[in-house]
Parts: structure tokens; C-alpha cells; sequence
């Protein structure tokens, strides 16, 4: 087994064990993670479906959505402000390109809010259509509840056509790029048959499209872990069987070499007619 101290085999002996120990340490329980996290949000958007809407400022009383709050249906009542709107980039709607629409509300008592108006077909550039405006003046509108979206993307907000365009429904990113005050963090997701809604982004049951998807998941990384020891110990017997073949060719070699293969009248060993055994007898035959 010596031959494991070699630089070759401690290198891949580290890294089949590294990644047995991600498999059931990080990939494994990640997915058991997000497997729970979908059941919690599919849990939430239940309650929320069968909670009547009630007015924004009874659950959002300060500056910011509450997660526990998120998927809930409120109601609000102030103006729209289009010059301060903004398109959320790279989003794919029945499998084609479209961006939302941020359209900030400054509610009565106040404070303004992100509404997403919903989406709108683009491009494959990412080309920007015509789309109804916000309705001016005083609105009422319903909607859910929710927690803004984390910009992963690096990228700086841009203006394309006109258009302030983001990678997020993040309202801290859009109260940042058109410089509006008093903005509450997280937004509303408006319903259908609301003043100024497009296409209503849809809340769609996660676990009737894949259920346990993210565990089936999970429980493959602990199979590939356990397939990478047991693939190990397979290659590590496999060199230990030939290494030993190896030996035992290179003595026999050597045997034959040397004429130790042979009985002294130059006879192979193992042809030798006087050999016990060989006749059927247990003693030689006499010379």
C-alpha cells in the first residue's frame, strides 16, 4: 500500500474524499434546504390565498416588508409615479423574453411603495415594446406582498429607449437610481383587473409543477459521494492486484533466469515424470 504515498494517488484520493465530504456536508443538505424553503413558500402562498386582502399599512406599518408577511394581500390607495419607473431586465415569461414593470406609488400616507405593474414581452435584444402607461391620478389597487429580489447580476442600472432598466425587483436599487425618497423596502405584486396592471406575474403552486424535486436532487448527491468512496476502494484493490501480478511475473522471470525452474538433470519441475503423484503413486518410480 505504499504506493499511496505517491503524489499522484494522494492527490486523487484528496479529491474523491473533498468531494464524498461536499456531497453529504454542502450539495446534500443545500438541496434538503431549498426542497424545505419551497414548502414554506407554497405553505405561505396558501394561507395567503385563502386571507382576505387587508390594507397595506396594517402589515406594513414601518419601512420595510416583514418575510413572514411576504405573498400576503394587501391593499393601497395613493398616485403612481412614472417618471421615477423602471423595467426589470432578463425575465422569461411562458418561455419568452419579457422585463417587469416597477412603477412606484405614493401612497396617502406618504410613504411610496414599488408596484410591479407585471410583465411585458421583449425581444430577444432585450427590445423594448409600447405598453399602457400608469393611469394618473388617485388609485386603489390590490396585490401581494413581497420581499425584494437580490441583484446577483454586478451590473449598473441603464437606460435603454428611454426606459431606466434593472436586473431586480429590488426597490432599494430603484429608489437609488431615480432618487425617490421615503421608499419602502420590498414591493407589491399587483393583481389581475388592478388600475395599470399588464400582464399579472402568475403565483404558481411550486409543488404540483415538480414535487420533491429539490430532495430527488439531494438524494442523488449522497449517492454520487458514496460512488466516489466505493469507486476508490475499487481502483485502490485494483492497483494492490496488479502491482502483486506484477511481482509475481517478475519472479517467475527471474526463476527461469537463474534455472531455478529446473530439477538438476535440466528437466522443467514440473514435468518430471518421477514426480509423487504423477503415475498415480504416492512413491517415485525406481530408477
Amino acid at each position: 500500500m505504499r504506493f499511496l504515498l505517491r503524489p499522484g494517488w494522494i492527490a486523487f484520493v484528496v479529491v474523491v474524499v473533498g468531494f464524498a465530504v461536499a456531497c453529504y456536508t454542502l450539495l446534500a443538505p443545500w438541496q434538503f434546504g431549498r426542497e424545505a424553503q419551497r414548502e414554506a413558500q407554497q405553505h405561505a402562498i396558501d394561507v395567503a390565498n385563502t386571507t382576505p386582502p387587508v390594507p397595506f399599512a396594517q402589515l406594513v406599518p414601518g419601512s420595510e416588508v416583514a418575510a413572514d408577511d411576504e405573498w400576503r394581500q394587501v391593499t393601497l390607495s395613493g398616485t403612481y409615479l412614472p417618471q421615477a419607473e423602471a423595467l426589470v431586465r432578463l425575465r422569461v415569461v411562458d418561455g419568452k423574453p419579457a422585463s417587469e414593470v416597477l412603477t412606484p406609488v405614493r401612497l396617502d400616507d406618504g410613504r411610496t411603495v414599488a408596484v410591479d405593474r407585471g410583465s411585458i414581452t421583449t425581444g430577444d435584444a432585450q427590445t423594448v415594446p409600447d405598453f399602457p402607461a400608469a393611469p394618473s391620478g388617485p388609485v386603489t389597487l390590490t396585490g401581494r406582498l413581497r420581499v425584494d429580489e437580490t441583484d446577483t447580476s454586478g451590473r449598473a442600472p441603464l437606460t435603454e429607449a428611454g426606459h431606466l432598466q434593472i436586473y431586480a425587483a429590488d426597490s432599494r436599487q430603484l429608489a437609488k437610481a431615480t432618487g425617490t425618497p421615503d421608499m419602502v423596502e420590498g414591493y407589491v405584486q399587483l393583481a389581475a383587473g388592478q388600475p395599470g396592471v399588464l400582464t399579472p406575474i402568475p403565483v404558481t403552486p411550486a409543488t404540483t409543477a415538480a414535487p420533491f424535486t429539490n430532495g430527488s436532487y439531494a438524494l442523488q448527491w449522497l449517492t454520487f459521494g458514496a460512488i466516489a468512496i466505493i469507486a476508490l476502494g475499487y481502483f485502490i484493490r485494483l492497483e494492490v492486484l496488479q502491482r502483486r501480478g506484477r511481482r509475481e511475473r517478475k519472479a517467475s522471470l527471474r526463476d527461469a533466469l537463474a534455472g531455478r525452474d529446473l530439477d538438476p538433470a535440466g528437466d522443467p519441475v514440473e514435468h518430471r515424470p518421477d514426480q509423487p503423484g504423477t503415475d498415480g503413486r504416492d512413491t517415485p518410480a525406481p530408477r
